[in-house]
């Protein structure tokens, strides 16, 4: 059965199968768009320019330019030392028992750390920090109390925080909010700021993300690893075979 001519351009014969090999180039994402007939239209219309600008390349003699000939020969130089590398990185297999070994050897990477989650009333004396606690107690609710006296711009969602870890508040307040029991007003806790309140809502403590979360990761970053590897040995023996003199520049 012959292959389906879309086109002709300049005498070529543009087929579907030249189209969806064009198509199959795109990233998966463009693929997808790339299904419907106006988009394949467009493809088409781009085979058309490409084959129509080919013809009056070769009219008018580019193609026996110095200048062609010269890129044609740097295109094959690059394209040659391409695929000669390629061969040295492809085919690389890593195990499943590869990937665990690595997992239990580098906990620390896939550490989650712990956070916490928390609102706060900041004010500028101790007085009115003790002020807002007791209105707190008496029924406020503590998002009332951060927007009634807070001076944080958190005021304005209630004084929340959101989750934060360690090292991202500064050290009193961070103590007080990690060792701080959740639900209960902590305070007034004085920092470089003002005076707070603190209110933790929720905790995660911290912990090692399970290997079946971060196989995917662990396999690519072997893969590369053990690529870099036989890519840097090649070369070395490269050189050896071919020859290699540094000057300085």
């Amino acid at each position: 059965m012959s292959e389906k001519i879309l086109a002709v351009a300049a005498g070529h014969e543009i087929t579907e199968q030249e189209l969806n090999h064009l198509i199959s180039n795109y990233p998966p994402e463009q693929q997808i768009y790339m299904s419907s007939p106006q988009a394949k239209q467009q493809v088409l219309d781009q085979l058309i320019a490409f084959h129509l600008f080919h013809k009056m390349a070769v009219e008018e003699g580019i193609t026996k330019s110095k200048e062609y000939e010269e890129l044609v020969e740097k295109v094959k130089v690059e394209l040659a030392s391409h695929m000669a590398a390629t061969s040295v990185v492809e085919g690389i297999h890593v195990s499943e028992d590869d990937e665990r070994k690595f997992y239990e050897e580098h906990q620390e990477d896939f550490q989650e750390k712990a956070q916490v989650r928390a609102k706060h009333v900041l004010v500028e004396t101790e007085g009115q920090a003790n002020q807002a606690a007791e209105e707190i107690s008496q029924g406020l609710g503590f998002s009332e109390a951060a927007a009634k006296y807070s001076t944080c711009p958190s005021k304005e969602k209630g004084g929340d925080l959101g989750w934060f870890g360690k090292g991202q508040m500064v050290p009193e307040f961070e103590k007080a909010a990690f060792e701080g029991e959740t639900g209960k007003v902590i305070g007034p806790v004085k920092t470089q700021f003002g005076y707070h309140l603190i209110l933790v809502e929720d905790k995660k403590e911290g912990s090692v993300r399970p290997f079946g979360e971060v196989q995917a990761q662990i396999h690519q970053q072997i893969v590369q690893g053990k690529q870099q590897e036989a890519y840097n040995a090649k070369v070395k023996e490269l050189e050896a075979a071919y020859g290699v003199e540094r000057r300085e520049w």
